[in-house]
């Protein structure tokens, strides 16, 4: 996920001593959840209440859940398996996917279907042909897209850092990883989940679904295929769908039995398949009362943005918190808002050190700030902040 309309640029400094450590005794079993002064769950649920991320369904996670956003983008080459795998290894609750087509119809693991920024294809002269500018979702995009390569062509490339010059350090994995294909991502789970002795919980989010249904390749017919071959397609499996447009959580519902989440862009903006339907609501409607419940009727959460929970003023700095979390878990909905990072670009303005706009700010004063609105989970960039702060937040 970009989020859709967030900022990103960034850096990386690795996780420190500190932050290994901590995620070492998360893996060991450290009781670094249901402890005393856990953020208070939605009602009715029981989310981190059990003890144990992954058994039982979605309720049963800790809370707040830690979402590892493309993996753990901040310090890996996003959606690669090294992005996944250190995401989990740094105590991610849950490990994020965007899935997108490819011309042969297979779904792999790109946060857009404009592979220019996030793989090598520009350094491969055969497909010099194959650049082109689409329109997706009323934005111009010139660059090469997932849609005209077939897996076996898109297999030939190499995955690299998308935003170089912000997160120098990743670029040390440019061309480890190939792009990784949705049944891929469901086999790691899977082998990770034997060898812990648990589930490995994983959130795909469909990407332009409308876009590519228009294409003819349809994005929720093939990912309930694969839920349904991995046994993900209960109300309890440790999977969680996700989509910017309400339609496509409808339809994959109508597939599979699956948690889901609407994601929310920025206030005033309008989900595309609402665009497309005349729909006139835009987010503003969906975050009233009227909207919640409306979402509620086919989903168990929301995924809106930060902003939507503390607006920020002119200035960058938080104001007073919206009445979202309230009316959301009135509605019986979750909340799982995007994207925290440590950088101070990404923060707001309050947590900020130094003038450098790559350096790392006080994130663990933001997530503190955000745990207390009573949010149930955060998507992060770096999990291991995430998961300290959820100490810190428990322990307070």
């Amino acid at each position: 996920m970009a989020k859709q309309g967030s900022n990103e640029r960034s850096t990386a400094n690795g996780p420190g001593r500190r932050a290994l450590l901590g995620a070492a005794a998360l893996g060991a079993g450290g009781a670094v959840i249901g402890l005393p002064g856990a953020a208070a769950a939605a009602p009715g649920t029981q989310a981190g209440r059990s003890g144990e991320s992954g058994k039982g369904d979605y309720r049963s996670l800790p809370v707040p859940t830690i979402i590892g956003h493309r993996g753990t983008a901040g310090y890996r080459p996003e959606h690669t398996l090294g992005s996944y795998q250190l995401a989990l290894e740094l105590g991610a609750d849950i490990i994020e996917q965007d899935v997108v087509p490819t011309k042969d119809g297979h779904l792999v693991c790109r946060h857009e279907n404009d592979i220019t920024a996030t793989t090598d294809v520009a350094d491969h002269a055969e497909f010099a042909d194959r650049r082109t500018t689409k329109s997706v979702d009323g934005k111009a995009l010139t660059g090469w897209f997932t849609e005209d390569f077939t897996l076996a062509e898109l297999k030939t490339l190499r995955a690299k850092e998308r935003i170089p010059n912000n997160r120098q350090r990743n670029t040390l994995y440019d061309g480890r990883w190939q792009v990784p294909t949705y049944e891929e991502v469901l086999d790691w789970a899977d082998a990770e989940g034997r060898r812990r002795g648990r589930p490995v919980w994983t959130y795909v989010e469909t990407k332009h679904p409308t876009y590519f249904r228009g294409l003819g390749l349809g994005l929720e017919e093939t990912l309930a295929r694969s839920l349904k071959r991995h046994g993900l397609h209960r109300r309890n499996s440790p999977v969680i769908l996700q989509s910017f447009e309400p339609s496509s959580i409808q339809r994959l519902r109508r597939l599979v039995d699956s948690p889901a989440i609407v994601l929310l862009d920025a206030a005033g903006t309008r989900p595309w398949d609402f665009r497309q339907a005349g729909d006139p609501r835009t987010v503003d409607d969906l975050v009233k009362p009227e909207g919640l419940k409306w979402m509620a009727g086919f989903a168990q959460g929301i995924g809106p943005t930060l902003d939507l929970i503390i607006p920020k003023d002119k200035d960058g700095k938080l104001t007073s918190p919206t009445t979202l979390v309230r009316d959301a878990h009135q509605a019986g909905l979750i909340l799982h808002p995007y994207t925290m990072r440590n950088e101070n670009t990404f923060l707001p303005a309050d947590f900020r050190k130094g003038t450098d706009p790559n350096a790392y700010g006080d994130a663990f004063g933001a997530f503190r700030t955000y745990f207390e609105t009573g949010i149930d989970g955060v998507f992060t960039d770096n999990a291991d902040t995430g998961v300290l702060a959820r100490t810190d937040f428990q322990n307070r």
